[in-house]
């Protein structure tokens, strides 16, 4: 299976080529050269990198559509964590933008790691946004652990249910519990065939874990058009039939170790687009391969046709028009 990469490959490239460039040993015959680009990521995140002032001092700014929410659920504390006085403050992001990051060519590490590090960390700004709903859910399961027992018998209450409405018609839902961490995907297929195929790759979502060797994974839950229970009362939920339901359970072994918890992270907030893409690739496929079997059955009527002496040979390539028609019905299912 291929899976997309967590970081954004324009950031990545384009700072390593100014590193190349400014970073000591310098090569003195080259000129630091303006930037300015404007490119996207997933889920229509906009990102503009451009050098206002000087020409070595980047400044990468970020619009994502669900901020909002992010800075409810601490953002700003996650960004400010992992890129210090790198981050602008608030009243200082570009207009325009949600959150801008500065950086001085000059002044970055000398060593090579250090300037790999750095790139990838900013490549990854996307990433460490959406993950402020998931850090404050898997803290807020540790202080629900650690309280007692109710004395009446009753079960212990919830944590806030985290909404991150992140594209149209579509969010992500996080919840707390004592003893779990649970995590809501709601997805829109656009065509029926691609309902189909979510439905028969999630079956196997749920069908996998009871192998032996993935015991310990999430569990995963999928439901087609209900709800799940959690966020049933959500009034902002789309009521159509073209909706589907993914819920992953997070137990405290996929989060309590740091490591494991940033990899949970990064590989949890990819999913709806892994499984998209997979959908995708899935179609080109079966379409590759129905069109290479009517160009087979071409070949045979071909080879099966009488031929008369004197007249004009003929092809069936040239009526592919009534095999198309008959391509396109398959396809359409």
């Amino acid at each position: 299976m291929i899976l997309l990469e967590h970081g954004n490959a324009i950031i990545q490239k384009t700072l390593t080529d100014k590193f190349e460039k400014h970073v000591p040993p310098v090569n003195l015959a080259i000129t630091p050269s303006a930037l300015d680009v404007q490119f996207v990521d997933f889920d229509g995140v906009r990102y503009h990198m451009w050098t206002p002032e000087k020409k070595t001092v980047i400044l990468l700014s970020m619009n994502i559509r669900c901020w909002d929410e992010l800075a409810k659920y601490g953002a700003w504390d996650v960004l400010g964590k992992e890129y210090g006085a790198y981050l602008k403050p608030p009243a200082a992001a570009e207009p325009g933008y949600n959150v801008s990051l500065e950086l001085d060519i000059e002044q970055a590490p000398n060593d090579a790691e250090g300037r790999d590090a750095l790139v990838k960390s900013f490549s990854l700004l996307r990433r460490h946004a959406l993950a402020a709903p998931f850090v404050k859910a898997f803290q807020t399961q540790k202080q629900l652990d650690s309280l007692p027992d109710p004395t009446d018998g009753s079960a212990i209450p919830d944590g806030e249910l985290m909404a991150i409405h992140y594209r149209d018609q579509e969010a992500i839902y996080v919840q707390a519990s004592h003893d779990r961490v649970t995590v809501i995907f709601s997805t829109v297929f656009q065509e029926e065939t691609d309902r189909i195929f979510g439905k028969v790759f999630l079956r196997e979502f749920v069908d996998a874990r009871r192998l032996p060797t993935i015991q310990t994974a999430p569990q995963v839950l999928y439901s087609d058009r209900d709800p799940p229970p959690q966020i049933r009362d959500d009034p902002a939920l789309p009521k159509a039939e073209d909706v589907g339901y993914v819920t992953f359970i997070l137990f405290p072994r996929h989060f309590t170790n740091p490591i494991t918890a940033e990899a949970t992270i990064s590989h949890i907030q990819l999913f709806r687009d892994n499984l998209h893409y997979h959908i995708k690739c899935s179609k080109v496929y079966m379409h590759t391969r129905m069109r290479a079997g009517v160009a087979e059955f071409l070949k045979v009527l071909n080879r099966a046709k009488v031929e008369v002496a004197g007249e004009p040979r003929t092809h069936f390539l040239n009526e592919v028009t009534s095999e198309t028609r008959y391509i396109v019905k398959v396809m359409q299912w």
